[in-house]
């Protein structure tokens, strides 16, 4: 007799339960690549809020590029920005109400490590007030206050006619631009030589790494957001597309990943959803509404 194989396919993963919060990324998840939110976005959202759903925007943007989505928010008005280190008052001029800083100590060992370890390498740091840096680094276009001067001295405690403006404003993350290496072999080799002293993330498909505070990440400053209002990781349904959302989407009970999301992201999740251009949050919160 011929042997019989018999192949059997994974179960389906469980349909997920109606959550009580829905925490969401924003570039390449939210957002549309226009920076843009559509219309069934901003409905879905409003639905979501009105059924008693909170919604929390959880984001590696700074308090200050969150105009985009701030009319959108519709009760709690609060979001988590600088992936953890800053929670953000939307309703009240963005206003930062909780920052979980970079000390600067650890901010200048990181430097010197990537410097020994990546010649090339150029460095931005973000404050609660805005961002600066050095001279090599990309600018940015939306900042054109940054002051730009060697990341030592952006992080010196000596106050100089240049940095005196943020010389006590908080360091909310480090970023680490590099012209040449591989995303993913710059985020290793960056969690190789400083790991020990802060945070590694990415979310840029370039060679840009982002930097904050020892065991400060989205994931991190959301289960304290939903420690306070009484919300068990099991009610909470994340959405993500890049490495800095991974630590959210293995922390909340249902995760959902973007049609574009990065390898790592699909491998991570259980779920999957369409693109960010084809409002895949919105399809995924309309459904979970009729449940």
């Amino acid at each position: 007799m011929v042997p019989v194989t018999v192949t059997t396919q994974p179960p389906e993963p469980p349909a997920p339960r109606r959550p009580r919060l829905i925490a969401t990324d924003l570039d390449g998840t939210l957002l549309r690549g226009d920076k843009t939110v559509s219309d069934r976005t901003v409905a879905a959202l409003a639905a979501a809020e009105v059924a008693g759903l909170e919604v929390f925007f959880v984001t590696g943007r700074p308090a200050r590029w969150m105009g985009v989505v701030s009319d959108h928010v519709h009760g709690h008005g609060l979001a988590i920005c600088a992936n953890g280190a800053a929670v953000v008052d939307l309703h009240r001029g963005r206003q930062v109400v909780d920052v979980r800083p970079l000390a600067r100590r650890d901010a200048l060992t990181v430097v010197r490590a990537l410097r020994a370890a990546a010649p090339g390498v150029t460095f931005a740091v973000e404050r609660s007030g805005g961002i600066h840096y050095e001279a090599g680094y990309p600018p940015f276009h939306l900042d054109p206050g940054a002051v730009v001067a060697p990341a030592e001295k952006l992080l010196s405690t000596s106050v100089s006619a240049s940095t005196a403006v943020f010389a006590e404003q908080p360091v909310l993350k480090l970023l680490a631009h590099h012209p040449q290496l591989d995303p993913d072999d710059f985020l290793r080799l960056g969690r190789e030589v400083a790991g020990t002293h802060a945070e590694f993330t990415r979310s840029s498909p370039s060679a840009l790494l982002e930097i904050s505070g020892s065991g400060v990440s989205k994931a991190s400053t959301l289960a304290r957001c939903c420690e306070e209002r009484g919300i068990a990781p099991s009610e909470v349904a994340a959405f993500g597309d890049m490495p800095n959302d991974l630590e959210m989407l293995n922390w909340a009970g249902t995760s959902y990943a973007m049609a574009n999301a990065h390898p790592e992201v699909l491998t991570a999740t259980t779920h999957r959803t369409a693109s960010n251009e084809e409002d895949g949050v919105a399809a995924v919160i309309e459904e979970l509404l009729t449940r």
